[in-house]
């Protein structure tokens, strides 16, 4: 199970329609399944189909990340016009070209859809060597510990 606190959730839709009409990516920091920090990140390729994380505002994340003792809990991006679902593309993406074996196996993939741009739409996935899809649990809460 992940659990997102509201104002987490509500920064990661903002950023999502704040990058429309192109795809917003970031990650999520945290530990035991909790999320604690969200880290915006540029979208490179500025594209409405497709997402590459700008190295340096990645870099300085996980460096962080690390330096907190913190889990990267989840990898995240928005689709402008699809519902909250991994792509083919995305799921090319998390797996190694070669092996077929996940990069991130201990890291959910979370996506905010837009499709209903007035509720946009959050929903986390693992996916897993040769590219299986498995929904995750996800819970928004008020504060940790308190589900909506």
């Amino acid at each position: 199970m992940l659990e997102i606190p509201t104002k987490i959730a509500e920064e990661m839709k903002a950023y999502a329609l704040e990058e429309d009409p192109n795809e917003c990516c970031g990650i999520l920091a945290g530990q035991g399944g909790k999320v604690v920090k969200h880290y915006r990140i540029v979208n490179a390729e500025k594209s409405p189909f497709r997402y590459r994380m700008d190295p340096k505002g990645l870099l300085a994340a996980t460096r962080e990340i690390e330096d907190r003792q913190w889990q990267l809990l989840v990898i995240y991006h928005s689709h402008t016009h699809s519902e909250a679902y991994p792509s083919q593309t995305d799921v090319r993406m998390a797996l190694w070209r070669d092996s077929q074996e996940a990069i991130w196996p201990d890291t959910l993939y979370a996506l905010v859809s837009l499709m209903d741009k007035a509720q946009p739409k959050i929903r986390a996935f693992r996916i897993q060597n040769g590219g299986a899809i498995t929904e995750e649990q996800l819970v928004i809460a008020l504060k940790q510990g308190t589900p909506c």
